[in-house]
């Protein structure tokens, strides 16, 4: 019996196939299809930013959260952008070199940078939030009210699983 059971497992991992004899096929595989369907949004929404405003992608994540607020310690802004320490400060660097943002040491930390958009800065964000939230709204189209709120609670759900 551990002879024919060794076999089987070796026929299995010669057709690519999991212990449970089941191939796993890339373009049916969840993780690779959420992790395609992403990049493609994002590429269709920087056509927005980048081709429009000359933003890379983790300028325009850096400009939309400082739109949402006064300011924002660097520290902050990774979590909230999926950006790592290096790409925030690149893109924070970037933007302060075109007068869209500027940063000043926090008052009780002086190691602490504190980033905020310039008056240019909030005009620039302004003028983009309305093609960007139609780019939204174009992509969103092809499905139903119902659809939008379904895949709304199920991309919820999931953030909230692996969180």
């Amino acid at each position: 019996m551990g002879h024919s059971g060794e076999m089987r497992r070796g026929d299995a991992a010669e057709r690519g196939s999991g212990q449970d004899g089941r191939a796993l096929d890339l373009q049916r595989y969840f993780p690779y299809r959420m992790a395609r369907l992403a990049e493609q949004v994002s590429l269709a929404v920087a056509e927005v930013y980048s081709e429009r405003f000359a933003l890379t992608r983790q300028e325009w994540r850096v400009l939309a959260i400082l739109g949402a607020r006064a300011d924002i310690a660097t520290k902050e802004i990774g979590p909230l952008t999926t950006l790592d320490k290096m790409q925030v400060s690149r893109a924070v660097q970037g933007l302060e070199a075109r007068g869209i943002a500027s940063r000043k040491h926090h008052p009780d930390d002086r190691r602490e940078l504190i980033v905020s958009l310039t008056p240019a800065g909030r005009a620039l964000y302004r003028k983009i939030v309305p093609f960007a939230l139609a780019r939204e709204t174009e992509l969103l189209n092809v499905l139903t009210p119902e659809e939008v709120k379904v895949l709304d609670r199920v991309m919820h759900k999931l953030s909230e699983a692996l969180g």
